[in-house]
């Protein structure tokens, strides 16, 4: 059985973007680990917040039941500030994840992997799958821990855009209604579109059979308005977009295969 530890930028992104894998890995009996690199304080603040309570403390008791959901072994926090989308003033706070030292924060994830022995680390493609600053964070962050831990493998987690523009066109085709804002093929936050090509990816690996937890992880962070508008897509819809999860494996040989990476 191996150890796997996931990098994640906010609270929440767990659950939208591995949270299948995640749970598939612990089905297995493989331990699972989450490092989260940020607080999420900039995330939607809910309107029933206790005296007292922030948004920081609601976003860390939602990725807790988020994770009990998916099965996580442990969830470890680096506790930086959320710096915002790109070009928001939050990008230069001093305690921002996009500010930290490289170096710094990757001797703080290599240290959990050492400590978990991680046969396994993934974070995200070179540009964290839509450009945020904290997603590109966890990239440089998450391949220089790799290297300091000496993890034997490392994975990026990122999206089909080939599978995604094929579906858009069809369904722009057949005349349905993809919504105002969304082309796959579009600018994201840093300008490049989102994801990576097919031929940029190494696994496909099918999570259809967790999607169920995959719901449940996104309803736990009920207070977040971007997961909760997953929840609004059909069965069908939703069965399609998260059926699937792609990752990137440098140094493997080039082209896509339809297989777990945790298979023997």
């Amino acid at each position: 059985m191996a150890t796997v530890v996931f990098v994640h930028a906010h609270p929440d992104d767990e659950a939208s973007q591995t949270s299948g894998s995640m749970a598939r890995a612990v089905a297995e009996g493989h331990r699972v680990v989450l490092v989260v690199a940020t607080n999420g304080d900039h995330g939607d603040a809910p309107a029933d917040l206790a005296d007292g309570e922030t948004v920081v403390h609601r976003r860390r008791a939602e990725a807790e039941a988020s994770n009990a959901v998916i099965g996580t072994h442990r969830v470890e926090w680096l506790g930086y500030a959320d710096s915002g989308m790109t070009g928001w003033s939050q990008n230069d706070h001093e305690e921002s994840f996009a500010r930290a030292d490289t170096e710094e924060a990757a001797l703080r994830v290599a240290e959990v992997l050492r400590e978990e022995r991680a046969d396994v680390v993934v974070g995200y493609d070179w540009h964290g799958g839509y450009g945020h600053p904290d997603h590109v964070k966890v990239h440089a962050v998450t391949r220089r821990a790799a290297e300091l831990a000496g993890t034997p493998r490392y994975l990026e987690s990122s999206m089909n855009r080939s599978a995604m523009v094929r579906a858009f066109e069809a369904m722009v085709a057949a005349g349905q209604d993809v919504g105002e804002d969304w082309d796959p093929r579009a600018p994201m936050d840093d300008g490049n579109p989102l994801g990576s090509l097919e031929e940029e990816l190494h696994w496909a690996c099918d999570v259809s059979d967790f999607l169920d937890v995959k719901r449940a992880a996104l309803t736990a962070h009920a207070s977040q308005s971007d997961a909760q508008g997953m929840l609004q897509m059909p069965a069908e819809m939703f069965a399609a977009a998260f059926g699937w999860e792609h990752f990137i494996e440098p140094g493997r040989p080039d082209g896509m295969v339809t297989a777990w990476f945790l298979a023997p």
